[in-house]
């Protein structure tokens, strides 16, 4: 992917969020199972379901929870790429958004 596209992408998602696409933030993957469950429903997705993709993981554009966690801090961003490296999403994202996939 072209840093333009890249940079489509990351508007496009953005654009998403703001226009309030309503996202599965809740419940947070507490265990591995859990987390393996969210992980194979995204599988399960064509993978260019964009949507599909941001409801599953529970997108959001804004730091989250009580401990106001940001994909910033998740052991899957990639810093200068504003990239999430988790195979099953592998889209651009911005420091301060959050996804319930986050892990540190």
């Amino acid at each position: 992917m072209t840093a333009g596209e890249t940079q489509a992408l990351l508007e496009t998602i953005a654009e998403m969020l703001a226009n309030g696409l309503e996202t599965t933030t809740e419940p947070f993957p507490e265990t591995d199972k859990e987390f393996a469950d969210i992980l194979a429903d995204l599988r399960r997705l064509d993978p260019d379901d964009l949507e599909g993709k941001l409801v599953i993981s529970g997108f959001v554009d804004h730091p989250y929870g009580p401990d106001r966690q940001r994909c910033m801090e998740c052991m899957y961003y990639l810093v200068h790429r504003r990239w999430c490296d988790l195979p099953e999403l592998a889209v651009p994202v911005e420091p301060d958004w959050w996804c319930r996939l986050w892990r540190i």
